[in-house]
């Protein structure tokens, strides 16, 4: 059974950090590309960050340059969000997923974690 398991969400005041896990388990995770996505109420779903099968190559939406790092263990099929310098408008549900190089949309989502960014 597969399964994708967001854990370190949570509240936030605005500057603050967050470390984001996501446990993979019944695929083969060091084949698959792992993103992080979020979706802040009332807007449409939205890229954060991607990372390579091997964890070598990175990317990150423009909003997240330089305030989030996304990294992976594959030793312990974990993927990892760092986020910085959080802002109101980075309040959200960010969700880990992943991805077969042949396919054209994630195959497996998690559950979500939310991310609240308040004073």
């Amino acid at each position: 059974q597969v399964q994708l398991v967001e854990s370190g969400g949570g509240l936030v005041q605005p500057g603050g950090s967050l470390s984001l896990s996501c446990a993979a388990s019944g695929f083969n995770f060091n084949t698959y590309v792992m993103r992080w996505y979020r979706q802040a109420p009332g807007k449409e779903r939205e890229l954060v960050a991607g990372i390579s099968q091997s964890g070598t190559k990175t990317n990150y939406a423009d909003s997240m340059k330089g305030r989030a790092t996304i990294s992976r263990d594959n030793t312990k099929n974990t993927v990892f969000l760092q986020l910085n310098s959080l802002n109101f408008e980075d309040t959200a549900v960010y969700y880990c997923t992943a991805q077969r190089p042949s396919s054209v949309r994630p195959d497996y989502w998690g559950q979500g974690t939310q991310v609240t960014v308040s004073s």
